[in-house]
């Protein structure tokens, strides 16, 4: 486990203060911004004059000062030197991996990724750019090193990968991509402040705010965390990928988000806690349930290895009833008799979250790529949430159980 401390980071960058003193930052709703010299216009649009250069802003579309703060409060909490956010957790998939790629280019990309990251690369890239995707384990090193090409821009990779929850040996596939010369990019979304991908290796950090970030599954948004030289890439005003297709996120959003980084912490604590239980009981009841913090998990001995130990293994788990009839009767029981969560994609929400994978956030992969990422018909993804007792929690869950 690398020794940064992301909450530390935080602490000491949030002395923001808001625009007239107060202790929150202010919200910059302007889309448009003056100048008070002529002159400075075309240094802004040169490139020469910036938020960092002088304290320039031009178009909400290009830079916001809300949402530039963020970007700097998520960076600080990746280990990043800089970052900038999204409308939406695709925008800034899609923005970062289209920044790397040119028409023809090559990518190596994790087989049981999120559906909506799988359709993009293996649909819309080859369709609309000639860019083409390369699915394999990258649990297996040798396979991914055999899937590089002269062409490979990037391998795209998630911590956790969804919804099969294997980890991703991101120093190891750091070394691979650094020798071969393409950047590791890691889409953090189900761990945050967990790991650090940054610190471990990986030139660029991912996020779908709307999850755990968000916690209350309100807002939609998304993050990019890396280089200040790749964010200025993405926010350049001829080539930047953001800053060109345009996912702007709403300063009303970022001022939101940023009031709920402090107890992101707390609330990333408290998911761990109560997944790590239930997995466990499940367990011990014969179920087949998936979990990093379970030992017989086949990756649990690196994520000892690369998660911070005061947040635990994460807030996901998976388990897998055979069949679709059966995950969806489980479902229908937990949320209609015993109340025990929602029938609902996405995840982090503080109450608990389920979805049948394969007939929902992975449908848009096809049989045989379901079958080569590990996911079974009667997979059922849950997040775990924190409203409630365990007891409580569990009296509803083996109630279910007992008659599914």
């Amino acid at each position: 486990m690398s020794e940064f401390d992301p909450v530390h980071s935080m602490a000491a960058l949030r002395r923001e203060f808001g625009e007239h003193g107060g202790v929150n930052m202010s919200i910059e709703a302007s889309t448009t911004f003056t100048v008070m010299e002529a002159g400075t216009m075309p240094q802004i649009f040169q490139g020469q004059r910036g938020p960092d250069q002088g304290g320039c802003y031009l178009y909400g579309r290009h830079f916001n000062p809300t949402v530039y703060v963020l970007g700097r409060q998520l960076a600080a909490m990746e280990g990043a030197e800089a970052g900038y956010c999204a409308a939406s957790g695709l925008g800034a998939i899609t923005a970062t991996i289209m920044q790397f790629c040119d028409a023809g280019d090559h990518v190596v990309a994790g087989n049981a990724i999120y559906g909506g990251t799988f359709a993009f690369l293996h649909d819309y890239l080859p369709l609309k750019a000639g860019c083409r995707t390369t699915f394999v384990d990258t649990n297996d090193l040798g396979a991914v090193e055999r899937a590089l090409t002269p062409r490979t821009k990037l391998i795209y990779i998630e911590t956790l990968s969804n919804p099969t929850l294997r980890i991703a040996d991101i120093p190891a596939l750091a070394r691979l991509a650094r020798s071969r010369g393409v950047a590791l990019v890691v889409d953090n979304t189900f761990c945050p402040l967990m790991v650090c991908p940054i610190t471990l290796g990986a030139d660029v950090v991912v996020h779908s705010l709307t999850k755990f970030v968000s916690g209350a599954s309100d807002i939609i948004a998304g993050a990019v965390c890396g280089s200040a030289a790749f964010i200025a890439r993405l926010m350049d005003l001829h080539t930047g990928s953001l800053m060109l297709l345009g996912p702007t996120m709403d300063p009303h959003v970022a001022h939101a988000l940023s009031l709920r980084l402090p107890h992101l912490p707390l609330r990333m604590r408290e998911h761990g806690v109560r997944a790590l239980e239930i997995a466990r009981r499940l367990r011990e009841r014969g179920w087949r349930v998936s979990y990093p913090g379970l030992e017989e998990h086949p990756d649990h001995g690196l994520a000892k290895r690369l998660f911070r130990e005061e947040y635990g293994f994460g807030g996901l788990l998976t388990l897998d009833l055979g069949t679709t009839a059966r995950a969806f009767r489980f479902m229908e029981e937990l949320q209609n008799r015993d109340r025990f969560g929602f029938m609902a994609v996405s995840l982090g929400y503080f109450d608990t979250l389920m979805s049948c994978s394969a007939s929902s956030t992975s449908s848009e992969l096809d049989a045989e790529s379901m079958q080569r990422a590990g996911i079974s018909p009667g997979l059922v993804r849950m997040s775990i949430g924190y409203t409630g007792t365990i007891e409580q929690r569990w009296a509803q869950l083996e109630d279910a159980m007992a008659r599914v």
